[in-house]
C-alpha cells in the first residue's frame, strides 16, 4: 500500500521545525481526511503533534481528541493529551492519561518520568514554577518520521535478512551459538531429571517435618513440578517444589528442587497464567506452600506511601467490589508507583512469608487510568 505523500511531506517540514509549512499542507487536505475518521488516525495524530510542538495548544487538543476517538489506546495520543492537561495544571486528568500509557506501554519512559515529576511537585504552585516550556516540551510525544517507500523497505529487509542468516550460520557452525530452532519451545529438562539413586534415596527417615511423604509421593511431586516447568507453568511448579522443601524429602531432592525453582521466571500481566492463580484463602490456610509464588489479586489500596525509593500500601484483597473483604495484605514495591486509592486495582506480586504474616512483593499494578471521560 502506498504511503500518503502529503503526510510524508508535512512530517519532513515539521522535523526541520518548519511548522507553518507543515500545518499549511495539512490544512489544505483537511476536507479529504475529515470524511472518514476510521481510516485517518495518522492524519489527526500528525496534525495534533505538529500543533503541540508549534505552540497551537487549542488545535493540538482538538486533533488529539479526534485521534483518541479512533485509537483510544494509542500511547502517543495519550501522551499528547496528558501534556496538554499538565500544561493547564490539571494533574488529575494528566495522571489518568499517563496511567493509560503505562497500561498499554508499561516501559514508556516519558510517562514514567512525568508521573515522577508530578509526585515530586504535588501542589500547583511548585509544579508551575518547575514546569517551564522547555521542560514540558521534553514530555511531548514525537513527530512521526516521514514515510519511506515500500520498495526501499522490502529491499533493505531482504538484505538485512540475508546478512543475519549468514552470520547466524557461521556462529552455529563454529558453536559460538546453539541452534535455537531445535525444540525452540522446550525448556531444558534433562539436567533436572532425577537419577536412579536420587529416586531411591528421595526421603529421609526420622526427624520432624511439616509434611511426611513416601518415596513415591516425593518423586511424584518433583516429576510433576518438572513437567509444569517445561510447560512454562512456573507458579504451579513452585507449589509442588515448596511441598518438597517443607517435607521429609532428602537433602539431594531438596537441593534439586531449589535449583529448578531458581530457573523460574518473573511473570507479567501478559504472561501470567490465570488458570494457575491461587486465592487469598488458599494462601492463608497454608502460607509456606505458596512462598515465592506469584499471584494476581484484586482489591483496593489504602494507607498508600510513595517515595522515590519505594511504594507501600495495605491491600484490601477482594474489596474491589466493595462488598467482601477477604483479608488485608501489606504490599511493597521497590520503586515509586502511581496508585489511585479511590479505584479498584489488580496487584501482581510475589508471596513473601514471615511466620504467619503474608506480604506481597509487588511486580506490577493494573488499574484503569481514566477516572472519567
Amino acid at each position: 500500500m502506498k504511503t500518503d505523500p502529503f503526510l510524508g511531506k508535512a512530517a519532513r517540514y515539521a522535523k526541520s521545525r518548519n511548522y507553518e509549512s507543515a500545518l499549511n499542507i495539512l490544512r489544505s487536505e483537511e476536507d479529504r481526511y475529515s470524511g472518514s475518521l476510521k481510516f485517518n488516525f495518522k492524519y489527526y495524530y500528525l496534525y495534533a503533534v505538529i500543533c503541540l510542538h508549534s505552540g497551537d495548544f487549542g488545535g493540538a487538543h482538538a486533533n488529539f481528541r479526534t485521534a483518541w476517538q479512533i485509537k483510544p489506546k494509542d500511547p502517543f495520543t495519550n501522551l499528547g493529551l496528558a501534556a496538554l492537561y499538565l500544561k493547564r495544571m490539571d494533574t488529575v486528568h494528566a495522571v489518568n492519561y499517563y496511567l493509560d500509557v503505562q497500561e498499554n506501554d508499561p516501559h514508556n519512559k516519558t510517562a514514567k518520568k512525568a508521573l515522577a515529576i508530578i509526585r515530586r511537585h504535588p501542589d500547583p504552585e511548585t509544579l508551575l514554577e518547575w514546569l517551564t516550556s522547555e521542560r514540558l516540551a521534553k514530555l511531548y510525544p514525537p513527530i512521526p518520521g516521514s514515510a519511506i517507500s515500500s520498495k526501499f523497505i522490502v529491499n533493505a529487509s531482504l538484505i538485512l535478512a540475508a546478512v543475519i542468516i549468514l552470520v547466524f550460520g557461521f556462529l552455529v557452525k563454529f558453536r559460538v551459538l546453539q541452534n535455537p530452532f531445535r525444540n525452540k519451545n522446550a525448556r531444558p529438562s534433562a539436567e533436572f531429571t532425577l537419577s536412579g539413586q536420587e529416586r531411591r534415596e528421595a526421603v529421609e527417615v526420622g526427624g520432624s517435618f511439616a509434611h511426611i511423604l513416601t518415596r513415591d509421593q516425593a518423586t511424584g511431586l518433583y516429576d510433576r513440578a518438572l513437567a509444569l516447568f517445561t510447560e512454562y507453568r512456573d507458579e504451579a511448579a513452585k507449589i509442588s517444589l515448596n511441598r518438597i522443601l517443607e517435607s521429609n524429602a532428602s537433602d539431594g531432592l531438596k537441593n534439586k528442587s531449589r535449583l529448578l525453582m531458581s530457573y523460574t521466571e518473573i511473570p507479567g500481566f501478559d504472561s501470567f497464567r490465570r488458570g494457575d492463580n491461587v486465592t487469598f484463602s488458599q494462601v492463608r490456610a497454608e502460607p509456606v506452600i505458596y512462598r515465592d509464588v506469584h499471584v494476581i489479586w484484586a482489591g483496593m489500596a489504602t494507607n498508600v506511601e510513595v517515595t522515590d525509593e519505594f511504594t507501600r500500601f495495605d491491600f484490601l484483597v477482594g474489596y474491589d467490589t466493595r462488598r467482601t473483604l477477604e483479608g488485608i495484605v501489606p504490599v511493597v514495591f521497590t520503586a515509586p508507583v502511581a496508585i489511585n486509592p479511590e479505584r479498584p486495582l489488580e496487584v501482581l506480586g510475589r508471596i513473601a512469608v514471615a511466620g504467619a504474616e503474608i506480604r506481597l512483593d509487588g511486580v506490577a499494578i493494573h488499574q484503569s487510568g481514566r477516572l472519567e471521560n
